[in-house]
């Protein structure tokens, strides 16, 4: 918070200083309202030009930048804004250079004057506020999974539990440990042998059966 609150001050009197400078002195008496946009792309002349169609265009429209990362906390608008004021007045400064032969810094109202010392001031305070601001925090927030309902709702019956998996016990099976069925009676290990009638009890087992009127 107080990061954003620093930033936003730096970035808004950049923003300040950067819309004051062309009404400020940028070389040899000459305010830089009266440089032509167009100007910065094709030479310097000595024509003025109109209030909005200067060199305040550009400016104005970084603060505007300005004005919206600040109040987004946008930490790029504003850095946004800050290249786009350092970029035309290094631009500017170019032209002049190239329209003049050189540029000069005298204390007598030649040469550059203190509008383009606000215009880069401005630039970087911009740039400064931009790396100072904190920006938006993307807290990420747990979502807490609502309880799995177990009673029938408005919107339908609750939904089935997943079944537990299957048990490896068979019931009425004999138990291999000998341990008692818990729904029957407690069997030995093993299937038991079957019992014969006792009429077959002395007949050997590889003797057929045969009817009680054959036997000997």
């Amino acid at each position: 918070m107080i990061r954003n609150v620093a930033g936003a001050v730096l970035a808004l009197a950049g923003a300040t200083a950067a819309v004051w400078s062309p009404f400020r002195a940028w070389y040899d008496g000459r305010h830089g309202r009266d440089y032509a946009i167009d100007e910065l792309f094709t030479g310097i002349t000595d024509a003025k030009a109109d209030v909005i169609g200067s060199i305040l265009a550009p400016f104005l429209f970084a603060a505007l930048l300005t004005v919206l990362g600040v109040v987004l906390r946008s930490r790029l608008l504003v850095a946004l804004a800050g290249v786009v004021v350092l970029g035309f007045t290094i631009l500017w400064m170019v032209r002049v250079g190239q329209a003049e032969g050189q540029l000069t810094v005298g204390g007598d109202g030649t040469g550059l004057g203190d509008g383009v010392a606000n215009a880069l001031g401005g630039g970087v305070l911009l740039l400064l506020g931009a790396l100072v601001m904190s920006g938006r925090s993307h807290a990420s927030h747990r979502v807490d999974r609502a309880p799995r309902p177990t009673h029938p709702t408005p919107d339908g019956p609750p939904p089935e539990s997943t079944p537990d998996a299957p048990s490896t016990q068979t019931y009425g099976q004999p138990d291999p440990y000998g341990q008692a069925d818990p729904y029957g009676q407690p069997e030995p290990y093993g299937q038991p042998e079957p019992q014969r009638p006792p009429e077959q009890a002395d007949r050997a087992p590889d003797q057929p059966d045969q009817p009680p009127e054959q036997r000997q």
